[in-house]
Parts: structure tokens; C-alpha cells; sequence
């Protein structure tokens, strides 16, 4: 059965009514800007073939392209926003480290040609925390050179309710030119803690898993199986598997195109989280007298 993910009737900001998305995954950035109000999404790049399926399904009326680096102005509308989250694997703590220099994190400068030819009035971009020592002073002086004032601020998705950590780094850049920030200096970061604390008081929150702390339980629980403690301990079965990087168990036993559906849920935005993004990018663009809270977003309310 088909279950709509978008909300139909959110009205749109005057300044940013269409969407373009690069590196689009299965859309999670797409959706929760949409569901923000940030704009209708009206062309995806990804360059995937499980994702792009996801992608008609959801989105029937927007245009797909396979690779950022076959597009741009030639092939792709003018937009008011432009999001995407370029590849992670050479900015990750996890990689070897080599930034913007590596084949996939590299595509960094496709997204900014891609910027300076389409000449949006917002970007948001998305990566792993890894970026801020891989990466990050390059991409803001890129943004800079293009005319773009940039904020940027971590938030993680148990900061909006997810019950797990999945912190990533997101950067919102906007012109001057084009569009008009009311708000100081540090508006993001402002916004994305507001939300953290208010989360973090609600006496409904639940607790949040971390991959490091299940590694070591999970080698604990090994050894107490060994030793025959398991059964005093409450270990007698095993920890659910990929908790932390947005798999659930029952995704985990899929058959038909598990490993497809595990990898595109595991580069996953959370869509709260780009929610998040969106409303406060929407709070700082919008005039005071109608600006709307970012804390009035639902807290511990995941992608619908």
C-alpha cells in the first residue's frame, strides 16, 4: 500500500517556493525541508538505482538525473534552495581521512558548480561531524567566493526524538542578494540547541543507543554467554544489530533488496532532523512579527 510521505498542505515560504536536490539518497533532507515549508522539490540527482525507485514513488512529479556531474544549468530549472549531503566516506572519521582530495567526498566541487550555475537564494548541505577537520574550511571559503554568508551547527537525531545518536553536521548558506536574514549571526546553532534542550527536559524522551556503547556490550554479552553468566544477567539474547546507524531489526532480516535497503537507510538523513533545518532557516528569513518557533516543530516525532 502506498503511504504519502509529504505534507500536501504546508504553505510555502514567498522567498523559497521550489526545491533541487543533489545527492539525494532516498530524501530524507527532500522531505523534511518540504515538510518545513522550504519549497516544492522539483528535481533530484542520485545516482543510485534502489534509491531513485524510492525517489518515484514519493516524488512521481519531480525530475530524476543520475550524476551530478552530467548536470547543471544545461539540464536543471533554476531553484530558491538547493540541498544535498555529498558523499561522506573521505570527510568520516572512519576513512582514511583524505577530504575533499578523495574520488567521493571530492564531488564537493560538482555541488559547487552546480551552485555558482544555478545561483539559488538558500543551499543546504548535510555531512558527517568528520567534515569540520576534512573539509569544512574549504567548502564555507567556496561558499564566501560565491557571495554566500554560511552558518552551520551539528544536530543529532536523538536531539528530535530518534533513539539513536546519528549527530551529523549541516550547513545552511544563504545570498544576500537574493535573500534577506533577519536574525544575528548564529541563528543556526541557536536553533538547533533550543531544540536539543527542550528535547532533552521532555520527561517522554527514550533513551538513545550508541554504536561504541553496543560494541562493548555486545562483547560483554559474548562473554557472558561463555561463561555461562548470560542467563544471571539478563543476556540470554543479542543486542539488535545496526541500532545506531538507522537500521531497524526488522529491516535488518529483510530478504528481497536487504542490502539495498540497509545501505540507502544507513546514508539516511533523518527527516526531523532536516525539519529542523528548514524551520529554522524559514524562522530567520521570515519577519518578526510572523515568525512561527522552531521549538513549535513536534518533539520525538519521526518521518510520518
Amino acid at each position: 500500500m502506498h503511504i504519502p510521505l509529504r505534507y500536501p498542505h504546508t504553505p510555502l515560504h514567498p522567498q523559497l517556493r521550489t526545491t533541487g536536490s543533489l545527492f539525494t539518497g532516498i530524501g530524507g533532507i527532500d522531505l523534511g525541508l518540504e515538510q518545513a515549508g522550504c519549497g516544492t522539490t522539483m528535481w533530484q540527482v542520485e545516482l543510485d538505482a534502489y534509491c531513485r525507485r524510492v525517489l518515484e514513488r514519493h516524488w512521481p512529479l519531480s525530475e530524476r538525473h543520475t550524476d551530478v556531474r552530467t548536470v547543471g544549468k544545461q539540464n536543471l530549472s533554476r531553484v530558491d534552495l538547493l540541498c544535498g549531503g555529498f558523499p561522506c566516506q573521505d570527510t568520516s572519521l572512519a576513512g582514511k581521512r583524505k577530504g575533499l582530495r578523495g574520488k567521493r567526498s571530492g564531488l564537493w566541487f560538482e555541488n559547487r558548480r552546480i551552485i555558482q550555475e544555478l545561483e539559488p537564494r538558500a543551499v543546504v548541505i548535510e555531512n558527517v561531524l568528520g567534515l569540520r577537520t576534512a573539509g569544512l574550511p574549504r567548502v564555507l571559503a567556496d561558499l564566501a567566493r560565491l557571495g554566500f554568508d554560511a552558518e552551520w551547527s551539528d544536530l543529532a537525531a536523538v536531539d528530535v526524538g530518534a533513539p539513536h545518536i546519528r549527530r551529523r553536521l549541516f550547513i545552511v548558506a544563504t545570498h544576500p542578494d537574493r535573500i534577506t536574514v533577519r536574525r544575528q549571526p548564529g541563528w543556526l546553532r541557536r536553533a538547533c540547541w533550543q531544540v536539543a534542550a527542550e528535547h532533552r527536559l521532555d520527561p517522554a524522551r527514550v533513551p538513545a543507543s550508541d554504536a561504541d556503547g553496543v560494541g562493548r556490550l555486545e562483547r560483554a554479552r559474548q562473554v557472558a554467554c561463555e561463561r555461562g553468566w548470560a542467563e544471571h544477567c539478563g543476556w540470554e539474547l543479542a543486542l539488535p544489530a545496526r541500532v545506531d546507524d538507522g537500521v531497524s531489526g526488522g529491516v535488518h532480516r529483510r530478504r528481497a533488496g536487504s542490502e539495498a535497503a540497509r545501505k540507502a537507510l544507513g546514508n539516511a538523513v533523518n527527516v526531523v532532523c532536516a525539519r529542523v533545518i528548514g524551520a529554522a532557516l524559514l524562522d530567520a528569513i521570515t519577519p518578526e512579527e510572523e515568525r512561527r518557533s522552531v521549538s513549535a516543530l513536534p518533539r520525538g516525532m519521526l518521518a510520518a
